[in-house]
Order: C-alpha cells, then sequence, then structure tokens
C-alpha cells in the first residue's frame, strides 16, 4: 500500500507544476507572461462564482513615484461561503480574507502565482482543526493550477 501510494504521490508531482510552499506562501510557476497570468486568473476566479474585490497593480504604484517595479499584481477574491465559516473558527482571520493571489515576476523573468496556504493561516489563527480549510486549500490548488495549466 506505501508503494501505491508513493507512485500516486511521485505521478501528482510530474504533473503539476513546480510548486513550493515556505512560511504558508504556495509558489507555483506559470509558463505565460505576468499580465496573462493574471488574466488568466481572474478570468477563471469568475468562472467559478468567485468575487473579484479589486485588481492591484503594485508596478503601476512604483511608477507613480518615479520607481520601477517587476510585473506585480495582487487579486483579492473570494465568496462568504468559503470566508464566513473560516471566521466562524477564527474571526480574527477576517485579516487575512478575502483570499489573495499575487502574480509577479522574479529577477530572472520567471512568472509565479503565490497565495497563502490556508493551513498556514488556520495555524496562524490557532483553528488547525478548522473545517473549511481542507475544501479551501483544494479551492486555491485547483484554480493555481488551473491558471498555470497550458
Amino acid at each position: 500500500m506505501k508503494i501505491v501510494k508513493l507512485v500516486v504521490a511521485l505521478t501528482l508531482a510530474l504533473l503539476v507544476p513546480v510548486a513550493s510552499a515556505a512560511d504558508g506562501l504556495v509558489s507555483v510557476k506559470s509558463p505565460y507572461s505576468a499580465k496573462e497570468t493574471m488574466n488568466r486568473l481572474e478570468e477563471l476566479v469568475k468562472k467559478r462564482g468567485l468575487k473579484v474585490f479589486a485588481r492591484i497593480d503594485h508596478a503601476a504604484g512604483a511608477a507613480s513615484i518615479g520607481k520601477s517595479l517587476r510585473p506585480t499584481e495582487l487579486l483579492i477574491f473570494g465568496n462568504p461561503q468559503g470566508g464566513t465559516p473560516f471566521m466562524e473558527c477564527a474571526q480574527s482571520a477576517g485579516i487575512d480574507l478575502p483570499l489573495k493571489a499575487l502574480v509577479w515576476e522574479d529577477a530572472s523573468s520567471q512568472v509565479w502565482l503565490s497565495y497563502n496556504a490556508p493551513a498556514f493561516l488556520a495555524k496562524r489563527h490557532d483553528v488547525a482543526a478548522c473545517p473549511v480549510v481542507e475544501n479551501l486549500s483544494k479551492a486555491l490548488a485547483g484554480i493555481a493550477e488551473a491558471t498555470v495549466a497550458k
């Protein structure tokens, strides 16, 4: 049984774009430009029935004060069906909601889609056993994977 689980885990690892999760931040490589990645993300979020509250272009903000910043955009989105149960576990989780995803380009021109892992947020708010965390985690991972899929 252990071998089967290992084979399944390795197969999934090969099918999913490279992702990392350091200190609660999940980052997935995108094969698209930053603008195209963000456009794909926003379209997908809307198709899944989530509300987009804001799209913030940090590079444009930097340019407004005469500074330059590689492409960096933040999408703030969500819906009460996911957020409310999380806040019922810990109302302080409202500081981290609605959900956010950052699309950014690193110094080597690699584009990334990053988001806060719900399990990390639950731990931060001392509600690691909150039942909504697993569903939020699956939803965010699915959105990220679909956004960067070829």
